[in-house]
């Protein structure tokens, strides 16, 4: 049996939020509980934010787009996504860089987050299909407070 990862709670009710929660951390030091470096995470938020606009690539299977998919469709928006999921076959370029620094990583996702604000055309989701911007911003919370969640700070302010 592993050990228990400790992580701590994340809420966004903004893509503010996640920025600033992102700039505050690079302003102090931190550690991951995870198998990925910070800047890793931040890269892997900014390749998912850039893929809901250029497309992913790949699509969840028929029989989940079809029959899961409604069923689990608002707790994607609502609930925190639980830790353990792996990238499918397909999903190579949603992994992270690992020789990004924390600056260029930091960088990549504002510009990213940026983008996506400006971009009204948003690509289908692979599990999920067509999103409305809303949604798809709270998808977007709701994964980037699971990855962060495992970016610990070494000092309490």
């Amino acid at each position: 049996m592993s050990a228990a990862v400790t992580r701590r709670d994340v809420y966004y009710t903004s893509l503010d939020d996640l920025l600033a929660d992102v700039e505050r951390l690079a302003q102090t030091k931190s550690h991951t509980t995870g198998q990925w470096t910070f800047p890793q995470i931040l890269d892997h938020l900014a390749r998912s934010f850039n893929a809901s606009l250029d497309g992913f690539g790949f699509r969840a299977p028929w029989i989940a787009r079809v029959l899961l998919a409604p069923l689990l469709r608002n707790s994607f928006f609502t609930k925190t996504m639980k830790p353990g999921f792996k990238l499918p076959a397909g999903a190579e370029a949603l992994a992270p860089d690992a020789n990004l620094s924390l600056t260029e990583a930091v960088q990549k996702l504002t510009e990213s987050v940026t983008r996506f604000r400006s971009t009204p055309q948003r690509a289908p989701h692979p599990f999920l299909g067509e999103l409305a911007p809303r949604e798809y911003d709270l998808l977007h919370m709701r994964h980037a407070e699971l990855h962060m969640s495992y970016v610990i700070p070494d000092e309490t302010p």
